[in-house]
């Protein structure tokens, strides 16, 4: 019989994706836009982000010497700009047209997240801590972005920056690992096991 837990306060499912490999679209390059180019392009810099604003500000331009492959219209946005698309983001200071926008999305199935207006939202962009291949993506259900924030700022102490080098042996021991699926888990969870031990101690 399967029996499932209770629904968890934060009832949002997360999920990595290949964003080099989807179509992306930002309305919006004032500061808001900026940031949340930035925050897509430094974790998936092959991703080729289409921005479409009126008026591009210079931090804005400043990221395409960063990110070649970001692709920037200078110009009002036009319906025609969601063919093709996957994802959008909408980064610009009016919640009608936000709004509007956001259901020309949904009439192409589009995900779509409309900046600072959680009730718009089909998705979030967390705070994600980086140390090499280990990414960690920090969600309050849209409720705190500050908490996130100092959740990240805790992290990053935390984890070693040479988390890479465990990344990397883990590797290539479980590729040598010659057992069945479930011996091989466990081998690997007793090598591992060691990291959260040390941490207590720490504590």
């Amino acid at each position: 019989m399967i029996t499932t837990d209770p629904a968890p306060a934060n009832p949002l499912f997360p999920l990595f994706v290949k964003a080099e490999e989807l179509s992306m679209l930002l309305i919006g390059a004032g500061p808001v836009g900026v940031e949340k180019a930035t925050g897509i392009l430094t974790n998936s810099p092959g991703c080729k982000l289409v921005i479409v604003a009126e008026m591009v500000s210079h931090d804005m331009r400043a990221l395409t010497e960063r990110f070649p492959l970001m692709i920037v219209h200078e110009r009002r946005f036009e319906e025609s700009d969601l063919d093709g698309v996957q994802i959008l983001i909408v980064a610009i200071n009016n919640r009608e047209y936000s709004k509007e926008i956001r259901e020309m999305a949904h009439a192409r199935n589009i995900l779509v997240n409309v900046a600072d207006t959680p009730d718009l939202c089909d998705f979030y962009l967390g705070s994600v801590v980086r140390k090499g291949d280990l990414k960690i993506a920090i969600s309050t259900n849209g409720k705190s972005p500050t908490v996130a924030k100092r959740m990240k700022e805790w992290l990053n102490d935390v984890i070693p920056d040479d988390i890479q080098l465990l990344l990397d042996n883990m590797r290539v021991i479980r590729s040598r690992l010659k057992t069945d699926f479930a011996q091989k888990v466990s081998h690997l969870n007793e090598i591992t096991s060691a990291m959260v031990k040390d941490n207590k101690k720490d504590e």
